[in-house]
């Protein structure tokens, strides 16, 4: 939990608590939300499972966003003895607390990439992702900060983002480092912003449903980002085919991992807790928080039924 982040220990057994599980008489340690350069990481999908073995990790997910893209680096570079989830974080809206729409993240694992209409939607969303790069690099440029889109996007792949933006600025010598980069020029609202049309929440769940997949929440109580999913919000996308909630998570607050815990009790859940790794884009380590392994075995057997 927030607070108490120990690598190689578990965050995610319950309020208080930080213990280490044996399955099957092996420590199994699992990280269901990692990034690579398929997306804004910056680890290759193969330096970053060859990472997830050498921190002791037993399992690790890879989920970049909007795109399939390291899948195949990272199944070859796997070493022996750690298993790869093929997973994916989909860019979504649903409604906030408030009643407004917030753009919110939802983590899709082992789906069909094949999918036809679930394949469109990524496509469409990664373009959606190019239009706003170029669209915020115009609004600095204009500004006296300029940055050549291109350029970004040659080297930013499939899902280009604004931390793309962020590192050409860093580069440029505009800003010291990415929390300078998004506390200035590339602050949600700020000058510079500009918003793209994500994938409504139930839309997607249904969509990860129907492509064999299992759906969920990542980081819903992320109140230093501004996204906050109402409850209610939740318990409808429950019916629709939500398979779990990201407990325990950087992001979370530990009154908000209570209200998360509490929530996936009472609509019977998955729980996982994930690191959310970018490399070095975030300070968190690989496995510094984890899913239990028992919690593992229902998305598994979720995504098989």
């Amino acid at each position: 939990m927030a607070g108490n982040r120990t690598p190689g220990k578990r965050q995610n057994s319950g309020p208080g608590t930080s213990r280490r599980y044996a399955w099957d008489t092996v420590l199994v340690l699992i990280d269901l939300h990692t990034h690579s350069t398929a997306s804004d990481g910056t680890d290759s999908p193969a330096e970053l499972v060859r990472a997830a073995s050498a921190a002791g990790l037993s399992v690790v997910a890879l989920t970049d966003h909007d795109t399939t893209a390291g899948w195949d680096e990272a199944a070859a570079a796997s070493p022996a003895g750690l298993t790869l989830v093929r997973g994916m974080e989909l860019s979504c809206t649903g409604r906030g607390e408030d009643g407004t729409s917030v753009p919110v993240h939802l983590l899709a694992y082992l789906f069909d990439p094949e999918n036809e209409a679930f394949a469109a939607e990524r496509a469409r969303l990664r373009g959606e992702r190019v239009t706003r790069l170029r669209a915020i690099a115009e609004n600095m440029a204009a500004d006296g900060l300029p940055i050549d889109p291109d350029a970004v996007l040659a080297s930013a792949g499939e899902a280009a983002g604004r931390p793309h933006l962020g590192q050409a600025l860093i580069e440029a010598g505009y800003v010291s480092d990415m929390d300078a980069a998004f506390a200035g020029p590339l602050a949600t609202g700020g000058k510079y912003y500009v918003g793209k049309v994500d994938t409504p929440l139930d839309v997607a769940v249904e969509m990860i449903a129907a492509a064999g997949g299992v759906s969920v929440l990542a980081h819903a109580r992320a109140r230093k980002r501004g996204r906050i999913l109402d409850l209610d919000h939740i318990r409808e996308l429950t019916p629709l085919g939500l398979g779990g909630v990201e407990v325990h998570h950087m992001d979370h607050s530990p009154e908000d991992t209570v209200v998360m815990a509490e929530l996936a009790a009472e609509l019977d859940l998955i729980v996982t807790g994930s690191s959310d790794y970018h490399g070095t884009n975030k300070t968190v380590k690989l496995g510094e928080y984890t899913t239990d392994p028992e919690q593992y075995d229902r998305l598994i057997a979720a995504a098989r039924s």
